[in-house]
C-alpha cells in the first residue's frame, strides 16, 4: 500500500463508516486526517497491528486499508459496545464487519489491556497504534503502564495525538476548552469526556523511555479540517454549566475554572473555533 492509495480511498473508507450517515461531511475529514497520518507511517500490506482505543473505528478502517487482505487488526477499546451517540461502538464496528474490511478486522470492546487476563504472544504484532485516544486515559501513570503493557507484543509504536502548544490565536478556545477538562478530572470531577488527561507532546516523549520505548521520529500532522475545536468548545461550557460537576470541584479550583470558562465565552464563536494541531511520535 503506497501513500496515494490510501488517500485516494479515503472517501470510499468515510462512506463505509456508520456515522457517515449522520454526518458525511464530517466523517470524511476524520477519515482524511487518519489517512494522511497512515500514510506517512511504515504499515505495509500483510502487516498485523495492535490498535489501542479504537472507538468507533475512525483510525481502524483506515489501519485495516493499509494492511491489505493478508494483514490483520485487532482493535481494542476498554468501552463497551453500547458506548457513544449518535452512533454505538457496536453499532460503527458491526457496519465494518459487514464491508470488504472486515475479515481483516478483530474488534475487542470492554477490553483494558491492564487485565491479566488479556496477553498476546511476544511480537505478536507488526505495530502497536494510539491515535487520538490517549487523553482518555484516566492518568500519565496508567498510560505509561499500558504502554510497558504492550511493549514485548509488538515492534514498532506508533502514537498520534493533539498538540497543546497553540500555534495561532484562534486555536486558544480549544485550548481553554481542553485546560478546563483536564482541570476538572485532575481534581477528582470525574467524567466520560473526550479529555481527561491532556499532556503535551514533550511529557509523551518523557514517559516513553519509562515505559521500555525509545522515540525515534515523529512529525506535526495537520488537523485544519477537523471539528474537533467546536466539539470541545461545546463541551467544555456544557461541564461549566452542570452544578453537580462544579460542585465536585474543590473551591479554589472552582474559581479557576470559572474564571477559564468567562475566558472561553469570550474568545470561542458560535462554530468554526479552529482546531489544535496534532503531533505523531514513533518508537521501537
Amino acid at each position: 500500500m503506497n501513500h496515494p492509495d490510501l488517500h485516494a480511498e479515503a472517501a470510499s473508507l468515510a462512506a463505509g463508516m456508520a456515522a457517515a450517515d449522520h454526518g458525511p461531511d464530517v466523517q470524511l475529514s476524520q477519515t482524511r486526517h487518519r489517512a494522511a497520518l497512515v500514510a506517512g507511517w511504515r504499515i505495509g500490506s500483510g502487516s498485523t497491528v495492535l490498535e489501542l482505543g479504537c472507538g468507533q473505528g475512525d483510525m481502524t478502517a483506515v489501519l485495516a486499508e493499509a494492511v491489505g487482505p493478508g494483514g490483520r487488526v485487532v482493535a481494542v477499546d476498554v468501552a463497551e459496545p453500547s458506548y457513544g451517540t449518535p452512533v454505538t461502538l457496536g453499532e460503527s464496528a458491526a457496519r465494518l464487519a459487514a464491508g470488504p474490511l472486515g475479515p481483516r478486522i478483530v474488534f475487542r470492546f470492554g477490553t483494558d489491556v491492564l487485565a491479566p487476563s488479556v496477553d498476546f504472544a511476544e511480537g505478536a504484532f507488526d505495530h502497536v497504534v494510539l491515535a487520538h485516544c490517549s487523553w482518555y486515559f484516566a492518568s500519565l501513570g496508567q498510560l505509561r503502564d499500558t504502554l510497558a503493557r504492550v511493549r514485548p507484543w509488538a515492534r514498532r509504536l506508533w502514537f498520534a495525538e493533539w498538540d497543546l502548544t497553540p500555534t495561532s490565536g484562534d486555536q486558544l478556545a480549544h485550548l481553554l476548552a481542553v485546560l478546563v477538562q483536564g482541570q476538572f478530572e485532575a481534581a477528582g470531577s470525574r467524567g466520560e469526556g473526550n479529555v481527561r488527561t491532556p499532556f503535551s507532546r514533550e511529557a509523551l516523549v518523557r514517559l516513553l523511555p519509562e515505559a521500555g520505548w525509545t522515540a525515534d521520529g515523529g512529525g506535526p500532522a495537520g488537523t485544519g479540517e477537523l471539528q474537533d475545536g467546536d466539539w470541545e468548545v461545546a463541551a467544555c461550557l456544557g461541564l461549566a454549566g452542570t452544578p453537580e460537576r462544579l460542585a465536585a470541584l474543590p473551591e479554589p479550583v472552582r474559581g479557576l475554572v470559572l474564571s477559564q470558562t468567562d475566558v472561553l465565552r469570550a474568545v470561542a464563536r458560535p462554530a468554526g473555533n479552529r482546531a489544535l494541531g496534532a503531533y505523531w511520535v514513533t518508537a521501537h
